[in-house]
């Protein structure tokens, strides 16, 4: 018995870490922005949504790491495959515009987070920057996982600053479980924040990277058991992270009105007096962590998801010379995200962040469609695609993310 368990131990430990790093990526300078305004204006009331973001994360990520693991490609090399090259540059095109607004989003949390300790962005961002491309660009594929991983597990820090604000448990745990009261239904900005909240779980680029990073690992059919419990516990450890922050915010500022909240540092900032300084630095270190691991990922991801739409050599097991375009293309976007953050005066980065939620927003409805069409093909998946039981469970669970991400869309129109 007992050997039977260490065998499943050992291959799980074999397979983990594509599912759980993507997942924790989700946990962003963004993502901490959302959760934070959420329990710093409407406290527990919102905890809610936990529960169905966590079905929804499970489910899309599930979709990508089986078509990875049967196909033994990745997503964009789908596309290309089954819909042509003119659809996949346009989607390539635009995932590039996409993603680098992601990643000065990334940076101008590393520059909020570190200035939290007087350290000017003019520093921080230079510094972080060269050393997100050193990383990569010297590492191999081995040692750049293994450092996501500890940085996947940094996020416990949130954890620890929730119990910190020592929250009343029974009302955050009852919140979680049970919806609001019918009177908040009315409140259009409540209803806002609770789309955001679940649209702000699953990103266009999470799909191809997760779904590259199978392939490049060599997660085989028989190890599928193994990978798709990794992004299970990836799910829910990320979900469970954003619960805390939820519960950290709402049991301080919401308490003492403070729910004015710009940009994710502002959350650590205001915390500070509430909580005490451990609460503070942990989630302003929580917050440094989360960034400078997005803008480590974002860029990889489209580095990877453009080289194998188009055809080039990608992954970082291979050279500069191997693979130029891969690393040029890593390299500008963590140049341009950089220098962006630098030249532009702090009161307008905050529209920078808005509108990477909004290009997200309008790119991932044709991304989930196109993942559909795809898992659903018979000579492409065999045996694997899915059964009628998980199309209902997607198909669902991808109309309510589309329907949540035009309501939010609508919502940020002018007028509305």
């Amino acid at each position: 018995m007992w050997k039977r368990w260490r065998i499943r131990i050992f291959m799980f430990l074999a397979v983990l870490g594509p599912g759980f790093i993507t997942a924790n990526v989700d946990n962003d300078s963004g993502g901490i922005l959302t959760y934070s305004q959420a329990g710093a204006q409407y406290g527990y009331t919102l905890l809610w949504t936990i529960i169905p973001i966590t079905i929804a994360l499970i489910v899309v990520q599930e979709m990508c790491a089986r078509m990875g693991v049967v196909t033994g490609k990745g997503l964009s090399d789908l596309i290309r495959e089954e819909f042509g090259l003119r659809l996949t540059f346009i989607l390539m095109v635009l995932l590039v515009v996409v993603n680098y607004t992601n990643v000065v989003t990334e940076f101008i949390g590393i520059a909020g987070s570190l200035h939290l300790f007087r350290v000017t962005k003019f520093i921080s961002v230079p510094i972080c920057a060269a050393l997100v491309w050193y990383m990569v660009v010297k590492g191999t594929y081995k040692s750049t996982e293994k450092i996501f991983l500890v940085a996947s597990l940094v996020y416990i820090a949130y954890i620890f600053a929730g119990v910190l604000s020592e929250p009343s448990w029974h009302d955050a745990l009852l919140a979680t479980v049970k919806l609001p009261q019918r009177s908040v239904w009315g409140n259009g900005a409540y209803l806002y924040m609770a789309i955001g909240i679940v649209g702000t779980t699953i990103a266009p680029w999470m799909q191809f990277y997760l779904q590259s990073s199978i392939v490049e690992k060599g997660i085989r059919l028989k190890d599928y058991t193994a990978s798709r419990l990794d992004v299970i516990i990836g799910s829910f450890f990320t979900d469970l992270v954003a619960w805390f922050i939820v519960v950290a915010c709402a049991a301080t500022l919401y308490v003492h009105g403070m729910g004015s909240i710009q940009m994710a540092s502002d959350a650590a900032e205001a915390m500070r007096p509430l909580a005490g300084d451990y609460a503070f630095i942990l989630f302003a270190f929580g917050l440094f962590n989360a960034s400078i691991f997005a803008a480590s990922i974002l860029p990889l991801s489209t580095a990877y998801t453009v080289c194998e739409g188009l055809g080039f050599e990608s992954g970082v097991d291979k050279n500069f010379k191997e693979a130029p375009f891969f690393y040029w293309l890593y390299t500008l976007l963590i140049v341009g995200g950089a220098a962006t953050v630098l030249l532009l005066p702090d009161a307008l980065l905050i529209n920078f962040a808005i509108l990477s939620q909004v290009l997200n927003g309008v790119l991932l409805p044709v991304i989930i469609i196109l993942m559909l069409l795809l898992i659903n093909r018979k000579d492409l998946m065999g045996d694997h695609k899915n059964t009628r039981l998980w199309n209902v469970i997607a198909w669902g669970t991808s109309v309510i993310v589309i329907g949540m991400t035009l309501v939010m869309l609508w919502g940020l129109l002018p007028g509305h």
